[in-house]
């Protein structure tokens, strides 16, 4: 059990109800529109993507959380950290839905995938995190290099800051390929 940041299938994200993300879809189409922009459908690519995006998110958040408030200002952390969808649009700012889901409550807060992924970017760098080293595609590739041993053997070959506070240099590097992840196959990112 517990908690994952997973990719939303194009089917559960246009069924509405407490199966899918129709509702959420619904919410944020109504809301670009009113911004002027055009609506959002996940693409062909989401369709085609071999496997889905899945990590779970155990470890403690505290040294994470220590490293966003040195490095970014209280807005990228809440950009960041606060969204409960991800979506691959360019969005200067998150946008609050009044529909909940089983994980966000009474409202979604969506966030745009280049601005999580530029600020994951900023505290890769920051960090020393050797993100040419890091899996990406299958799904746990991540979680499971952090607990099976990649992270290690990685960090013998290639010490730096990421290697003192591991369950921070796992969020960074997950909300890096989330991002990535969204961006790629042109899909949403939720907790599930």
């Amino acid at each position: 059990m517990g908690v994952y940041l997973v990719s939303v299938t194009a089917q559960d994200w246009s069924q509405p109800g407490e199966d899918g993300y129709g509702d959420v879809a619904a919410a944020l189409n109504t809301e670009l529109q009113r911004r002027g922009l055009p609506p959002y459908e996940v693409p062909r690519a989401a369709r085609d993507a071999s496997g889905w995006f899945e990590e779970k998110v155990s470890p403690s958040m505290e040294g994470f959380v220590a490293l966003c408030r040195m490095r970014l200002t209280d807005a990228e952390l809440s950009a960041l950290l606060d969204w409960s969808v991800l979506v691959p649009l360019s969005l200067e700012e998150e946008i609050v839905l009044p529909v909940g889901t089983a994980y966000s409550g009474e409202e979604t807060v969506v966030a745009g995938a280049p601005r999580v992924l530029a600020l994951a970017e900023r505290l890769a760098g920051a960090f020393a995190l050797p993100v040419d080293a890091i899996p990406t595609g299958e799904n746990l590739a991540l979680s499971l290099w952090f607990l099976d041993g990649g992270a290690e053997r990685t960090a013998r070959a290639r010490p730096g800051p990421w290697t003192e506070d591991r369950d921070a240099a796992f969020y960074v590097a997950l909300y890096l390929r989330a991002a990535q992840y969204s961006m790629r196959y042109g899909c949403p990112m939720t907790y599930s």
